[in-house]
Parts: C-alpha cells; sequence; structure tokens
C-alpha cells in the first residue's frame, strides 16, 4: 500500500466512509435490514421528506432513470419505499420513504453517531470540529445539492 503522504485527499476522505459504511451495514443486517445493497441505499438516501420524483433521485445518484428506477422497485418490493401521486402533477409519481426505511434509518444514525464518538475520541474534541467545518466548507464546492439538505 502507498504511503500516507502519497494518498490523495480523496482516498484519504473515502477510506474513513467506507469504514462507516461496512460499520453501518453490519448494524443493519443483524437488525433484520439485510436486503438491499449499498447502490439501493445511496438512492434511498436522496429520498426527501415529501418524498422525491424518480429523475431527480436517479440525478443526484448519479445513475441512469433506468437503474434508479431498477432500485427503485427493488425497495418497493422489499418494503422500503412506496410510490405516491404528485400533488403537484397528477401525472407524476412521487418515491417516498416507507415505515421500514425510516425503522432502518433511525439504527444507521445510531450507528453513525457511536462512529463520530469514536472518531472524535481518536481525533480529539478541536480536531473533529475542525475536519466537519472543513468538509462542510468543501460541500459548498463539491454538492450540487447542498441547498436541498
Amino acid at each position: 500500500m502507498a504511503a500516507e503522504s502519497e494518498l490523495n485527499t480523496g482516498l484519504l476522505l473515502f477510506i474513513p466512509y467506507r469504514a462507516l459504511e461496512n460499520r453501518v451495514f453490519a448494524v443493519l443486517a443483524e437488525a433484520g435490514f439485510d436486503d438491499f445493497t449499498p447502490a439501493q441505499a445511496r438512492v434511498l438516501q436522496r429520498v426527501g421528506p415529501d418524498g422525491t420524483r424518480l429523475t431527480e433521485l436517479a440525478e443526484q445518484a448519479q445513475v441512469t432513470k433506468q437503474t434508479a428506477g431498477f432500485l427503485v422497485d427493488q425497495l418497493e418490493k422489499t418494503g422500503y419505499v412506496r410510490r405516491v401521486p404528485d400533488p403537484r402533477d397528477g401525472r407524476a409519481r412521487l418515491v417516498c420513504l416507507a415505515d421500514r426505511a425510516l425503522a432502518a434509518r433511525s439504527v444507521a444514525q445510531g450507528v453513525v453517531a457511536e462512529v463520530e464518538k469514536e472518531w472524535e475520541a481518536h481525533l480529539g474534541k478541536r480536531r473533529m470540529t475542525q475536519l466537519r467545518e472543513a468538509l462542510t466548507l468543501l460541500r459548498e464546492i463539491t454538492d450540487p445539492w447542498a441547498g436541498d439538505a
């Protein structure tokens, strides 16, 4: 493996993210939420509180509309999402989180909080605060949906 100084910043950001994601998926599986994939989770994470159109999910997940539709079909079959008419456009449908997704999200949020406490214990409160501030600032120039969160 490359020396720490040779790792690019993107990889240095990705390694802890992947560790966090693996922990979340392991605990979700233990809690009975073992029937969705990371690809499905990436779509699921983008469903807004009032529902989201499939085209928006595809754009935000950076997949084709067909791929997003396939992933949403799978999530619907396993009870994580439901499709409802869009009140703003009778021809359109919204993908909404179902109770199963809300329960899974609650479990995942607990794991994320636990991991962040571990990171803070390792880095120290000051560095953890600086890390969050720096990443929040980077989001301004890297996340086209930052205002949607």
